[in-house]
């Protein structure tokens, strides 16, 4: 166990996701091919890349980037996603990818690894993110692309209190949802200069939370948190009723830049 991360959080991440992993991996919101291709584009691979992505779940992104480039890592905390990822290699019969257990704070690679390194929809679960944006700055290359896709949180503090506490319910090995600003500073504290391409992660609030494994199983309290939030759209997720439940959106971006050469 690393300084960055506590035991007790390191313990949430292993019971959510190991319980996550099946439906997780079958999210269209998360998986579909438009959805990862946002961050592969970002990447801009080309075919001598060595590419690496952290937290890489069940291992849509490093599959994609796998068509792309010479060589892929995909790292992650979670056996149970790793299995996944495995498993969608062999499905699309991707032979040029390597699959690792690992901390995204402490990689256990050298300086100047990779040309490509990213990380999607992670840093919501990360005590310390800046230590983690750190570590994916030291095993890039010279002129190595590195992105960061995750959701975020409103400016507004009380809307960004109810998301957090929503998703804490949800979730409980999420530390919190960033400000887009916050997920900027990441990169500007390195010397980095990010572009940022918004989209939104748009859920049915009944298909979510019967995904989800909660806080003391409360799937009913949930939901209904998610309800309530229609009302003066509290989470700022745009909330709104729909003949089959409320539908609401996670606000996301893709960070990306170049490390100086």
């Amino acid at each position: 166990m690393t300084s960055e991360h506590s035991d007790a959080h390191d313990r949430a991440i292993q019971d959510q996701f190991t319980r996550q992993a099946s439906g997780f991996a079958g999210a269209r919101e998360l998986h579909a091919d438009d959805v990862v291709a946002l961050v592969v584009a970002a990447a801009r691979p080309q075919p001598n890349d060595q590419a690496i992505d952290l937290a890489c779940g069940p291992g849509s992104v490093a599959c994609a980037m796998a068509k792309r480039v010479r060589h892929v890592v995909g790292l992650d905390a979670t056996a149970a996603m790793l299995e996944k990822a495995r498993a969608l290699a062999a499905r699309e019969g991707v032979g040029n990818a390597e699959w690792r257990f690992g901390d995204v704070y402490r990689t256990p690679f050298a300086d100047g690894s990779f040309d490509v390194v990213t990380c999607r929809f992670a840093f919501h679960h990360l005590e310390t993110p800046a230590v983690a944006f750190a570590e994916m700055v030291r095993i890039a290359t010279p002129r190595a692309r590195i992105v960061v896709c995750d959701a975020f949180a409103s400016n507004d503090p009380e809307k960004a209190a109810a998301l957090n506490a929503m998703d804490r319910i949800r979730d409980p090995s999420t530390v919190g949802y960033r400000t887009l600003p916050d997920l900027r500073r990441l990169f500007e504290a390195t010397g980095l200069e990010p572009s940022v391409q918004r989209f939104d992660v748009s859920y049915l609030a009944p298909d979510f939370v019967a995904r989800s494994f909660p806080l003391n199983d409360d799937r009913a309290g949930l939901l209904a948190t998610i309800e309530a939030s229609v009302d003066g759209d509290s989470m700022d997720t745009g909330a709104h009723w729909t003949p089959e439940g409320v539908r609401f959106a996670f606000r996301a971006a893709v960070l990306s830049a170049v490390k100086p050469g």
